[in-house]
């Protein structure tokens, strides 16, 4: 682990301007850029110190607030601890919104966001990698499969909704990717329900995109999150492990 330096920064999309933090290493030569998706409880201190232990592993990681056209960063007014269960307007709140953002806007608001990286001194040249959590997971596939020249490598972390019915289901766009995926599945998750993760599976093996999709035993949805109950030491580690490991293997 190197010491590790994080701001804020604005990037400019084609619909107005994101709030991102960014980590790097403190010593600022550059190095290669991960693209961090933020979950469904957005940009808070949680995540910019997840952002901060990958800075330290030796790259430069940018995390956007994806919510940006609802307000800057905190969009919504969360406890410190996030408990839906204790407080079940959490979701009531932020349902609407999780659900809003289109691939269209994904595909604009990501091209921003790898644009931005590859101007920055921070990153160096060549393709980035992507990380995603929860619904970022899904961010991710949009934008491995939007952007395949510019994405090396993709993680998702609990996701939800990876392979559904709907025509803009995120696994559809499979054939398009050409980058290392790895996705690390909750047990027993409502949001991707085993028929989702076999029809996701298929899809990635049709295509011949270079995978590993793991189902983490006894984790529930959000198991990297130590800001809410769902929240798993184990399963984190594990997490951390196979995240690096691909990063390792891209760059």
């Amino acid at each position: 682990m190197t010491g590790v330096q994080g701001n804020d920064v604005d990037v400019r999309t084609g619909d107005g301007v994101a709030d991102a933090y960014l980590a790097h290493p403190a010593d600022g030569r550059p190095r290669p850029g991960v693209l961090f998706y933020q979950d469904a409880y957005g940009l808070r201190p949680h995540l910019r110190s997840m952002a901060d232990r990958l800075a330290g592993a030796g790259y430069t990681v940018l995390v956007p607030n994806v919510f940006y056209r609802l307000g800057r960063t905190p969009v919504f007014d969360l406890p410190e601890f996030i408990d839906p269960g204790a407080d079940p307007t959490i979701w009531e709140r932020l349902g609407p919104t999780v659900g809003s953002l289109t691939p269209d806007q994904v595909e604009r608001d990501s091209r921003a966001y790898l644009g931005w990286l590859a101007d920055s001194p921070l990153v160096a040249d060549g393709p980035v990698a992507l990380t995603g959590y929860c619904m970022g997971a899904r961010l991710a596939l949009w934008t491995a499969a939007a952007h395949s020249d510019r994405v090396a490598a993709a993680a998702g972390f609990h996701g939800g909704g990876l392979a559904t019915d709907a025509r803009t289901s995120p696994h559809l766009g499979a054939p398009s990717i050409t980058a290392e995926l790895y996705f690390g599945h909750a047990d027993d998750d409502p949001s991707l329900p085993p028929e989702q993760i076999a029809r996701f599976e298929e899809a990635l093996t049709k295509a011949g995109v270079r995978h590993t999709c793991e189902v983490y035993p006894g984790a529930h949805h959000g198991y990297t999150q130590a800001d809410t109950p769902a929240y798993d030491k184990e399963a984190d580690e594990r997490h951390w492990a196979a995240l690096l490991g691909l990063l390792e293997r891209t760059f």
